[in-house]
C-alpha cells in the first residue's frame, strides 16, 4: 500500500506561483514514477507531468511545458510541482499519483488508469 499527501494548494493571483508537494509513505520503492494531474469543475482529469522514480526523467503536456516544473526528493519521498505564470484556467483540484509498475514504458505516461494510487487533492484557485 502506498499512501500519498499533497499540499501547497491555494489562492493566487493571475501570473502568481505556487509549489505543490506530493509525500509518499508506505510501500516506497521501485515505481516506474509519480505523475500530477488536475480536474476542474465539469472537466475531465488532465495529466500535467510525470517523474520517473530511478534517474529522474521528466515528461510534461504541452499545456503547462514551461511554466511548470516537477521535481523530486528520493530521500524524503516527496515530489513537487512548480506552478508558475498561473492562470485562472489553471484552477481545479490537482492530484498526484503513483505508477508502481516498473515495467511500464513512457508511452501513456499520460493516462490515468496507469497510475495505481492517488491522493486526496488540493484545490488551487487562480484569480483574475
Amino acid at each position: 500500500q502506498v499512501q500519498l499527501v499533497e499540499s501547497g494548494g491555494g489562492l493566487v493571483q493571475t501570473g502568481g506561483s505556487l509549489t505543490l508537494s506530493c509525500a509518499a509513505s508506505g510501500r516506497t520503492f521501485s515505481w516506474y514514477g509519480i505523475g500530477w494531474f488536475r480536474q476542474a469543475p465539469g472537466k475531465e482529469r488532465e495529466f500535467l507531468a510525470a517523474i520517473r522514480w530511478s534517474g529522474g526523467s521528466t515528461y510534461y503536456a504541452d499545456s503547462v511545458k514551461g511554466r511548470f516544473t516537477i521535481s523530486r526528493d528520493n530521500a524524503k519521498n516527496t515530489v513537487n510541482l512548480q506552478m508558475n505564470s498561473l492562470k485562472p484556467e489553471d484552477t481545479a483540484v490537482y492530484y498526484c499519483a503513483v505508477d508502481t509498475n516498473v515495467a511500464h514504458t513512457i508511452r501513456l505516461i499520460e493516462m490515468a488508469d496507469r497510475y495505481d494510487y492517488w491522493g486526496q487533492g488540493t484545490q488551487v484557485t487562480v484569480s483574475s
